[in-house]
């Protein structure tokens, strides 16, 4: 063992610890600070700053395996900037915090693939750019290492779809422009075409201009320019300014001016990921349709596909209606997304209502959530079963100061829809962000039969409906029965009950809610609608109607279903057990092919 005298004064010396670890460099007293080597006994090697027995600074680390990595340290952990090689040759430059990728950096992969953009906790998050050793690149967002959002993807032909991603699938609306100037502009279904869309022939004129985003051609920059860190946030950002202003120039509503020739191309991204392609590169019918110039013969098509298959497809002239086409398309994305609504904003007629249920929601949530989980007890059902609570705008002992007006707060059976929160798997803080968080309320522009208004949360999980004082008091005299049927069947279709509370303003009028689930929120693309009733009485749609977004009734429901026994038998079982709860249910549910075929799972 030496020792010596540093110019910092610390002493300079070797150790072997008690542990048979080794340290050779400067101490503080007894423990290592500045600069020093330290060597565990598995063979682990680690050479740079130490403070008061931590690694910190600027280091290198050395594995038994053949990994290493050099750059900065905080706290014992690999914090900051730095350069990772691990065992299989893969190479990560950038950011790191808590031993883990996160924040901008530059992964080279064992297989040669690279990825350049964002990090969260390891994983790819955010913004990013993605290329394959084939030359196949994606630039848009990633959500924990999968393409998930907005995003563009360029095939090594030339092929390109702009789309959004779901889980390292298409899916949403989006444009495909085919290398030979073909494009197909409609939604995607988990990789797959699904819905109507408009297919263009190469050398068809389109409305509007509609471009593909252009970063998705520039490989100048790369990866290989990003020697540091400020390198690759500057490549990212040019990138990302580039893309979220070809997206806000050219919104996906847009329609492309011209395309070239084409023909339909294979996708595959060589990740797994394939793209349905249209099922063939010649038309379904051969007739032209001939433009004014009576020079040029374009053909457009009205295509509608069912997971991947191509069912109809009907041309379009340009001068019979092509623009047409165009506005309908938006219409139908529009209704499909949620039908006609509007967000509620400063000066809405809904503007003050929306904040008090969101502040009131936020309270009760709030306060029931800590509470231990318990089952319910029959004092817990009932009107008298509440949390009734005062909001004045200036605040109170037990409430926040609000922007809003005064208003009076009641929270029926509190501790029941608490359970049935957990029952049907609700995170309350998801729950409450969902409803009361930054965003506004959609409301539905046009309200039921009932006189009913109807409000959506942004991410329309959740469908909050306004009652009358008769439908309150039906639907807690059934509570009873209903808590019993979802604790009995865990995978109950039904619709889903989340609260049910009243907003009482000055003047003493009275609004009534019950927040519900949200049938329509879901990852398929829903084809058909029915509402049904299990009558006959007025219960059918006429025919020149009816399109993709209406909602069609019993009679209209002309299919033939065939079950086991036993499935049909619980089936009326169920059918009966409902209507036992009471008559005027369907005054209060909205109900569906998928709330009515309730099946209990044995």
């Amino acid at each position: 063992m030496a020792s010596g005298e540093t110019n910092a004064g610390n002493t300079q010396r070797g150790n072997t610890l008690p542990n048979g670890d080794i340290y050779v460099g400067n101490f503080a007293g007894l423990v290592p600070h500045g600069f020093g080597k330290y060597m565990w006994t598995d063979g682990t090697l680690y050479y740079g700053e130490w403070d008061t027995s931590k690694m910190s600074g600027r280091g290198a680390i050395q594995w038994p395996s053949g990994a290493s990595y050099d750059g900065d340290l905080c706290g014992g952990f690999i914090d900051g900037t730095g350069s990772f090689k691990g065992v299989d040759g893969s190479v990560y430059k950038g950011s790191w915090r808590m031993n883990r990728k996160h924040g901008m950096g530059t992964m080279v992969y064992a297989n040669d693939d690279t990825y350049e953009g964002l990090w969260n906790e390891g994983l790819p998050d955010g913004f990013g750019k993605y290329t394959w050793v084939d030359g196949n690149i994606y630039i848009g967002l990633w959500k924990s290492g999968k393409m998930n959002g907005r995003g563009v993807m360029q095939w090594t032909n030339g092929d390109t779809l702009d789309c959004n991603w779901l889980n390292g699938l298409a899916h949403g609306k989006g444009f495909c422009k085919y290398a030979s100037g073909a494009c197909y502009i409609g939604t995607w279904d988990r990789g797959l075409k699904d819905g109507h869309g408009m297919f263009y022939q190469p050398g068809s004129k389109m409305p509007c201009n509609l471009e593909v985003s252009e970063c998705v051609t520039d490989h100048d920059v790369s990866s290989s320019s990003s020697s540091g860190n400020e390198n690759i946030n500057s490549s990212l950002l040019f990138l990302f300014q580039k893309l979220c202003n070809t997206w806000r120039l050219h919104s996906i509503f847009h329609w492309p001016r011209r395309i070239s020739n084409g023909t339909t191309p294979v996708f595959d991204d060589n990740s797994g990921n394939n793209l349905s392609q249209d099922s063939s590169t010649v038309p379904l019918t051969t007739d032209n349709c001939v433009q004014d110039s009576g020079v040029d013969k374009v053909l457009v098509y009205e295509r509608e596909y069912v997971q991947g298959v191509l069912i109809s497809e009907n041309p379009k002239c340009h001068d019979s209606g092509m623009l047409d086409s165009g506005k309908t398309q938006e219409h139908t994305w529009q209704m499909q997304t949620g039908g006609p609504m509007e967000t509620i904003y400063k000066g809405h007629r809904s503007y003050y209502l929306m904040l008090n249920l969101q502040l009131g929601i936020r309270y009760t949530v709030g306060k029931i959530t800590p509470v231990p989980l318990r089952e319910v007890r029959s004092n817990d059902f009932g009107p008298r079963a509440r949390i009734r609570m005062y909001f004045p705008t200036e605040g109170s002992q037990y409430t926040p100061p609000h922007c809003s007006v005064n208003f009076f707060w009641k929270d029926y059976c509190p501790m029941v829809f608490r359970n049935l929160r957990e029952m049907f798997h609700i995170d309350a803080a998801d729950y409450m962000m969902s409803i009361c968080g930054d965003d506004s309320l959609k409301e539905l522009s046009s309200p039921g039969k009932s006189g009913s208004i109807f409000y959506l949360s942004q991410d329309e999980r959740f469908v909050i409906k306004t009652l009358r004082k008769t439908e309150l008091k039906i639907l807690l005299k059934m509570l009873p029965k209903y808590y019993n049927h979802v604790r009995a069947y865990d995978n109950t279709l039904i619709t889903k009950f989340f609260g049910v509370h009243r907003i009482t303003l000055k003047g003493g009028r009275k609004v009534r809610f019950v927040v519900m689930g949200n049938m329509f929120c879901t990852e398929l693309r829903i084809h058909r609608k029915y509402d049904l009733k299990g009558s006959t009485q007025g219960r059918s749609t006429k025919k020149q109607n009816i399109n993709e977004n209406t909602t069609l009734k019993d009679l209209d429901l002309s299919y033939v279903f065939h079950v086991d026994k036993p499935w049909r038998d619980a089936l009326f079982r169920y059918h009966l057990t409902v209507c036992s709860w009471s008559p005027s249910l369907s005054s209060i549910i909205a109900c569906s092919w998928g709330s009515i075929l309730e099946l209990p799972i044995t």
